[in-house]
């Protein structure tokens, strides 16, 4: 079975930027991340005070370990998702083209999405000064952890999941395809776990990370899709146990279905995310 993992990056980043269409929206990509993500997080920690700062951790975050050996996984999430890529330059080519230039765009319009509610009301959780590995330096080093909700990380693999499923479907290849569809799938999963292990993001986050999915493309992230998701976690982990774990998916699955009806008949998309926001404990940048 050929696997999205065994995919080259070199070669994909080599194919995209020799493509202009696609080297043009890499490019507008970056920048999205660059300018949503980076700037305005460092703009907020280097200039206290301007956007409110809410505390978004939960008591059963104590019930997920923190577990170092999962960052290798959570710094996966963007090459998860460019790997992707690599999959349709190698098994269609030119014909692979115009979805990878979909799928780039949205990539690029999802961190724009997101920042709608970080501008309005930035979020943290506690996270250890575990500096043991290098990679977690690096983690501190590069985000000053002031987007918490909705968390881009769940955000991008969820996306990048739907999208990879829904591209091979209009393709006609969805169950030739089938075990990397499981595959990616899977990996966002992981990927999501590794959020809570490494100890980036409450169980909040990820509940408010797909009722923005959901907002940003109910098409390909219904709340019958949100449910599937949830389901999914932590089955068969040995810590959390299966207890605990339950009671982990139903406040995240609670916390969701609360937003999506909160948002029914809200002004905007994130006005009941900035609402659970302006509920939980403020502090300073």
């Amino acid at each position: 079975m050929d696997l999205v993992a065994e995919e080259s990056m070199g070669m994909t980043v080599l194919w995209v930027f020799s493509i202009p269409c696609l080297r043009y929206a890499a490019l507008g990509c970056i920048k999205s991340i660059c300018y949503n993500f980076f700037f305005r997080q460092f703009k907020a920690a280097l200039f206290p005070g301007r956007i409110p700062v809410s505390s978004v951790d939960h008591p059963l975050d104590k019930k997920i370990p923190f577990v170092p050996s999962w960052v290798g996984i959570y710094l996966d999430f963007v090459a998860f998702w460019v790997r992707i890529l690599g999959f349709l330059r190698s098994h269609y080519r030119r014909r692979g083209i115009k979805p990878a230039l979909d799928f780039i765009e949205t990539m690029g319009r999802l961190y724009a999405f997101a920042a709608e509610t970080y501008k309005k009301n930035l979020s943290t959780t506690k996270r250890p000064r575990y500096l043991a590995r290098p990679r977690f330096l690096l983690i501190h080093a590069a985000d000053p952890h002031l987007m918490c909700i909705p968390s881009l990380h769940v955000m991008v693999v969820i996306s990048a999941y739907t999208q990879f499923r829904s591209i091979l479907r209009s393709l006609g290849n969805e169950e030739q395809f089938a075990p990397q569809i499981e595959e990616i799938h899977r990996g966002a999963l992981n990927i999501t776990e590794a959020i809570l292990y490494v100890k980036q993001h409450s169980v909040n986050c990820i509940a408010a990370a797909m009722y923005a999915m959901t907002c940003f493309d109910p098409a390909l992230f219904p709340q019958t899709e949100g449910a599937d998701f949830v389901a999914r976690l932590f089955k068969g982990a040995k810590n959390p146990g299966p207890g605990d774990a339950g009671i982990i998916r139903s406040h995240i699955l609670d916390l969701y279905v609360k937003l999506l009806e909160a948002g029914n008949s809200a002004e905007t998309w994130e006005k009941p995310l900035i609402d659970f926001l302006r509920s939980q404990p403020q502090r300073g940048a």
